[in-house]
């Protein structure tokens, strides 16, 4: 029900904005069907995961996190820094490796200038005219009305025109080394599953390859094989856009909501809600988080959510402890 929701919708706002396809351009035609099967897999996708318990409650949590007032009042400045520094620069990752951290800056950052480009384009949101009909001067235009006047020939204009070839350039390398990592990291190779973590990287390769094909195509061979190109690039990004909902690709559509849940342990600890251990008395994390996780084990009928009051540490020894007392007693 929501995916088709959320397919009708986007198939309205494509009519409405590209002025009742005055601006569409039916050879972008498959990638704009294949949006549309992006929006449904999406919103399908999304609506099973927070059906779950766990799931859930970390979403309502979020979003109560996101919109509360008192929590704006004690830390206005919480929300727009880790969006800069959870989503935007992602320095989780480098506590991993700086190597990690740097690759997956330039496949995100790549990934959203080819999105801001491709998806109002394919859309017909925007588009680029000339009044000569062959340049030099462009005007971009959004659903129809003029935002800016520019020199194709100019420094503008070169980076109007080659915005994804610039996105291919950051996502080669990006891509090219997690594959690398994929083959060489004995800690990668034992978990990794060919159609969830190698396919992805392929698949951006691919594109990025192709795109830049089609440039060189066009300035240095004059048009040849450009045909093929573009076919082989239309094939690889719409089996990457159907892909993304039902692979590795989905954490894109769930990181955001992670957010919230930041910004909720965030104001707790504010709040010196600090849950301690009741063994020990070592700092586990914050009350209403611990008390969530609590939760959500009740909800999925796991009798053992008192465990989450003691630090890895103390479960550890706990765990010692009964295996001694109870297992090792009867070889006695």
């Amino acid at each position: 029900m929501a995916g088709t929701a959320v397919s009708v919708l986007l198939i309205l706002a494509i009519v409405l904005g590209s002025r009742l396809l005055k601006d569409f351009d039916s050879a972008l035609l498959p990638y704009a069907v294949a949006t549309v099967f992006l929006a449904f897999g999406v919103a399908y996708r999304y609506t099973v995961w927070i059906s779950s318990p766990g799931a859930r409650r970390l979403f309502r949590q979020g979003w109560r996190s996101l919109f509360s007032a008192a929590n704006f009042r004690r830390a206005p400045t919480a929300l727009p820094k880790m969006i800069a520094t959870y989503l935007g620069f992602q320095k989780f990752l480098g506590a991993r490796s700086h190597a990690r951290w740097a690759a997956h800056q330039l496949i995100f950052w790549g990934c959203i200038l080819a999105a801001a480009i491709t998806f109002p384009l394919t859309w017909g949101w925007f588009t680029f005219t000339s009044a000569s009909g062959s340049g030099p001067g462009y005007e971009m235009r959004i659903w129809g009305l003029k935002v800016l006047g520019f020199d194709s020939l100019s420094f503008v204009g070169w980076l109007m025109f080659h915005g994804l070839d610039i996105a291919a350039v950051l996502v080669i390398p990006g891509a090219s080394y997690f594959l690398w990592r994929r083959m060489k990291d004995r800690g990668a190779i034992t978990g990794q599953r060919f159609a969830y973590d190698l396919v992805p990287l392929i698949a951006l390769i691919v594109i990025s390859v192709t795109g830049l094909l089609l440039t060189f195509s066009s300035i240095f061979l004059h048009g040849g094989g450009y045909q093929f190109l573009a076919v082989l690039h239309m094939v690889s990004v719409v089996f990457t856009l159907i892909y993304i909902p039902f692979g590795k690709f989905f954490h894109i559509v769930q990181r955001p909501a992670a957010v919230g849940m930041q910004l909720f342990k965030y104001t707790a600890r504010q709040d010196e809600q600090v849950f301690a251990c009741k063994r020990c008395g070592e700092p586990i994390d914050t009350a209403p988080y611990v008390e969530n996780l609590q939760g959500t084990m009740r909800d999925l009928k796991l009798d053992f959510d008192a465990w989450a009051a003691y630090c890895p540490r103390c479960k550890r020894v706990l765990r010692g402890a009964a295996y001694l007392s109870h297992v090792k007693k009867g070889f006695k």
